[in-house]
Parts: structure tokens; sequence; C-alpha cells
């Protein structure tokens, strides 16, 4: 199933995409499902056989809507937390050669994360405002599961049990706050923390198992800016599968349906690989489109942001598709 969070009469809904629909999964169950997408997966594999059994609908009944109608928000526009890992080889040893870097051979030991700022995610179509004194802004192309159960100390054998679905994540990036920052030995932060986009859709994982090769899925990514194709990869060369981040992030801790563990850049997949050469740092006006095989293309604008206008970027982000 495709699972969206919706705008519609001036209310987040959470959804079902059939076709060009739009299905309003707490009006379609008569109330008995929830309205928002957090509580929806904290009914795990209940709450997929109840959708499922509610069967398919037509345009002009009650709660379904044209596709082209509504607003997408951010699948999960308030996730429990996001924890963001450096799993592909290529991103790692690119990313550090271009600052001349070798990697550090801690990195082969352990997948390692950092915690974003989950209050601050866009959806689709939302505007991604540049952070004041930011010069070398930047997209990231990731691939992101959520976790649709509790578990403590998850083997990798056992942790696609505890995977609900899937979306594309734009990991955003003020690389120059980064580079200043990350010289103190923590972080990052405010390098990171303005804005991460997810969307169109939280795909189910037994829909994505349609593209499994072997133990790995064959999801290709591509990104393209201002209709430029400048990144292409494939989640199945990563180093730290989703079942690696798993065990380490739940390792003596409890994972809660809700949380999103983004898989960091894929190789190719930022203007820091690049190189500004290639293309420049991302500006007010650029439009960024990610697309992965299965989950869809999240689209995002540059705005520049001023001096009291957050209010008007949030409108703005209301009414965008």
């Amino acid at each position: 199933m495709k699972l969206v969070s919706f705008l519609i009469d001036g209310e987040v809904k959470a959804g079902m995409v059939q076709d060009e629909l739009v299905v309003d999964i707490h009006a379609v169950s008569g109330g008995s499902l929830p309205k928002d997408m957090i509580s929806i997966i904290n009914l795990g594999d209940e709450g997929l056989k109840r959708m499922k059994e509610l069967g398919a609908f037509s345009e002009g009944e009650e709660g379904v809507y044209p596709l082209r109608d509504v607003t997408l928000k951010a699948p999960i526009p308030r996730p429990v937390s996001i924890r963001d890992f450096y799993a592909f080889e290529e991103h790692v040893k690119t990313a550090r050669k271009r600052r001349g870097l070798d990697v550090v051979p801690e990195w082969y030991d352990i997948p390692v994360f950092y915690f974003t700022n989950h209050l601050a995610v866009k959806g689709p179509g939302d505007p991604i405002a540049k952070p004041a004194g930011c010069e070398w802004l930047d997209y990231e192309l990731e691939i992101a599961c959520v976790i649709g159960k509790e578990g403590r100390n998850i083997s990798p054998g056992s942790a696609q049990d505890f995977i609900y679905g899937y979306m594309i994540m734009n990991d955003w990036s003020a690389r120059d706050i980064q580079k200043h920052e990350m010289k103190v030995g923590l972080g990052p932060a405010k390098g990171k923390d303005f804005a991460t986009s997810f969307g169109p859709y939280l795909v189910t994982k037994d829909e994505m198992d349609t593209y499994r090769n072997g133990e790995r899925l064959d999801l290709p990514m591509t990104a393209k800016v201002n209709g430029k194709h400048l990144s292409e990869g494939n989640y199945q060369d990563i180093h730290y599968t989703f079942e690696d981040m798993i065990e380490r992030a739940s390792k003596d801790v409890t994972l809660y349906p809700g949380e999103v563990i983004g898989s960091g850049t894929v190789g190719s997949g930022c203007i820091l690989e690049l190189g500004p050469e290639k293309h420049p740092w991302l500006k007010p006006g650029d439009v960024v489109e990610l697309e992965i095989k299965g989950l869809g293309v999240l689209r995002n604008t540059i705005v520049e942001r001023r001096k009291g206008e957050d209010h008007v970027l949030s409108s703005i982000g209301e009414h965008t598709s």
C-alpha cells in the first residue's frame, strides 16, 4: 500500500492511494481506524490487515478524493525520531576525499548515525528556506525506513519484522555551516536541523518486497535539479543495510513505531560529492527532484528566507502540491 498524509478542508488526514485517488482511512472505515499516520502505524500488522480489507473505492464516494485535488504532506508529519546513518561507502569515500581526508578505519567497524530535528519535517511541494548565512546549500538523496513495532536489541536476522515501510528522504544540508561546526567535533547540528523532506508516499514493506533481489532491494535512485539529471545510485550498493542499522540503533535502546531511520546519502547523491564545478550550490528558485523506484518523486523548491517570513512559508507549504 501507498500511504499518505494529506491536507483537505484545512485538516491533515491519513490516507491510502488507489490509482489516482486518495482514500481517507478514518472516514471510509466508519471511524474505526485512526485519523493520523502515527496512530495507524501503532496498529502494526492488524492495522495493515484492516486497511486491506477496506477494498477498492471510486471517485465520488464519501472520503474519496482525486489525488490532484489534495495537498500531500510528509507521510509522517511528526516522526517519533529521525536517526540518519552514514551507510553508503561510495559517499563516504568521495565526500571525505573532497575534503582531503581518508575514510577512518572505524567506519568499517560500526554503522554510525546522528539524530536530526524531527520537528522540522517537510513534505512534497513544501518550500525549503535557505538558512541565514548559508551559501553552500545541498540536497542529499536518501531512502528511509519506518519502524513498525517496538523492539530492543534487535538482531539483523529479525530486523525485517520491525520495518513498516519505506519513503524517500532528502537530508538538506548547509555545507558551509556544517563544515564550520564539525571542526568542534560534535554534530552535525545547525548545518542540518532546518529541514528534512519525506514523501510523497510511505510504501509498506510487502509492496516494496517485489523489488527484492536476493537479500537486498534493487532500487534505482536519482536526483535532478531544475530538470538536469545529477545523481544516480541504487540501494543495493549500500554497505550497511537497514538490518545492520536497526541492530545498531536498537542496541540497549528501545525503538518505537513511527521512528525513522535514514540510509545516508547514496553514492553521487549530493553536490558535495559531485563538486560545485559540476553544479553550483542550490539557490532560491531551484527545484530539486528525488526519485526512487517504487517510492515516487519527492519535489521541493528552494526559497529565500526573509526576516519575519516564517509564517508565510508555512502557509505556502500548505497550498503547494
